[in-house]
């Protein structure tokens, strides 16, 4: 059984894989090349003194994340796109074509035996697809004793287990700065076509919601509910912000914060109080995080980003989030129907703790057959309160390594890049779990892709990390 280091989550360069050939060829003048530490890595101290310092460097460029799945990370991309964009909805002549399930059965055949002969199972085992996998059991066991089982069925292969399959899938194939940087352009991409659409259709006045709030323009899609949309715009913005920080050169940083603005702006016109929240909950933390390094300028930027927000957001705006404090400013009466359903889904909760009412069927005993819009009653009136400390955990693991690289980078400039991309995506899934208080979206895609960016973006920094310190030891020794 091959070891691994229990501090990181990829499998150590060991005898017997698939990038320890070279060392298991040597002859036996250089034998003791191949003998592992104790953590499961080759000595890099035993291996110089066997005479093989070049080897030893070229191992250390091959720990860490081994290489591979460029057939399947291709098509994840594929999958990705057609999910975002909803290519059929635009193109009639596709409306007939499964393209969605299409990329997602040649990404599986890629990448199933791909990761088998790489690692020899059929995923990594970090700590969040260990609480994923134990959720999509409890999701399992809450159909046979559902309302309806039948729907039950329908709501965890869709859209529950497809969303859990493209997190493993991203988890494992996701194992460079480019090939993550891929999905963040992606994930901006659509973002972009959001914005514009929905800002333009504002100032048109094509207002389809509630007669004074845009939808998402990509119709039946992911982002095709106005909470749904702000969501997602409340989880963008704090990567592009941090990704504009990192970015080298200006026209770089100019393209990021562009497009963390046109998401703030867009957000605004969705009028989601949720997705409001959720994005003060972002900026906030990431200012406290960034006053470690520069303090004058966070203090400044918030107090002129306070000042333009209340002098650009609509009066009409304003009376929206203060209905969240006093109910009868909503005209549609909304929050209180929100209010209601909150309540009988923790009741509902609290009779049912162990298996809950069965994925997917809270709007089957709700007074008016709604969901409860909250993701956390949600998970624990439909699979119970075990699902609900498995989801918890589920959003929560990534903050304490993210938090860690954080420390490491704070004062290293070379690494600085790092440092900012770790308070983004802390700032992101902060931000979604505050605007998911308000949306029922625990088994929508939104946190199983930003999870998954975490994990991923985790096992690079770790696998750099491991490359670095083995030269470092070959250099001193």
């Amino acid at each position: 059984m091959r070891k691994t280091n229990r501090f990181v989550d990829y499998e150590t360069l060991t005898p017997g894989s698939k990038s320890s050939s070279t060392l298991d060829q040597t002859d036996g003048k250089n034998s003791e090349c191949a003998e592992p530490s104790p953590s499961g890595a080759y000595s890099v101290k035993t291996s110089l003194k066997a005479g093989a310092p070049d080897l030893l460097r070229g191992a250390g460029r091959r720990s860490g994340l081994l290489r591979g799945h460029i057939i399947s990370y291709f098509g994840l991309l594929i999958f990705t796109l057609v999910l975002y964009f909803r290519p059929q909805q635009t193109y009639p002549a596709l409306a007939s074509v499964p393209l969605a399930l299409i990329a997602a059965l040649i990404t599986l055949l890629a990448f199933i035996p791909s990761q088998l002969a790489l690692e020899g199972s059929l995923t990594a085992r970090p700590r969040e697809v260990q609480m994923i996998l134990l959720l999509c059991l409890a999701a399992l066991l809450s159909v046979p004793f559902a309302v309806s089982p039948t729907d039950a069925i329908h709501v965890f292969w869709e859209p529950f287990l497809k969303a859990v399959i493209v997190f493993i899938v991203i988890v494992n194939v996701v194992r460079t700065e480019r090939r993550l940087k891929g999905m963040f352009y992606l994930a901006f991409a659509v973002t972009c076509v959001l914005c514009f659409s929905a800002l333009n259709d504002y100032r048109l006045g094509n207002l389809t919601v509630e007669g004074y709030r845009v939808s998402g323009s990509i119709a039946g899609g992911m982002f095709d509910n106005s909470n749904d949309l702000g969501i997602h715009l409340a989880t963008m913005f704090p990567l592009a912000l941090m990704l504009g920080f990192a970015a080298r050169n200006f026209l770089g940083k100019i393209l990021y914060w562009a497009i963390a603005l046109f998401a703030i702006a867009t957000l605004v016109v969705t009028f989601s109080r949720g997705a409001f929240i959720g994005l003060l909950a972002a900026i906030l933390f990431m200012s406290w995080k960034l006053a470690r390094r520069r303090r004058g300028v966070v203090i400044i930027s918030l107090i002129l980003g306070v000042l333009v927000f209340i002098a650009a957001a609509p009066g009409s705006y304003w009376i929206r989030l203060l209905s969240i404090f006093d109910p009868s400013l909503d005209a549609f009466g909304s929050s209180t129907a929100r209010s209601q359903m909150l309540q009988q889904s923790f009741l509902v909760a609290l009779r049912h703790p162990l298996l809950g009412i069965g994925i997917g069927n809270f709007s089957l005993v709700s007074s008016s057959g709604l969901v409860s819009h909250n993701s956390y009653t949600q998970v624990a009136s439909e699979m119970g309160m075990g699902a609900l400390l498995l989801y918890t955990m589920f959003l929560t693991a990534p903050l304490n390594r993210l938090q860690k690289i954080e420390r490491e980078t704070l004062t290293v400039a070379s690494n600085s890049r790092f440092y900012y991309i770790a308070v983004g995506l802390q700032g992101s899934l902060v931000g979604y779990m505050f605007s998911s208080f308000f949306v029922s979206v625990a088994y929508y895609w939104f946190i199983y892709y930003l999870v998954g960016y975490a994990v991923c973006f985790r096992r690079i920094y770790e696998a750099r990390t491991s490359e670095e310190l083995i030269d470092k030891q070959a250099h001193q020794v």
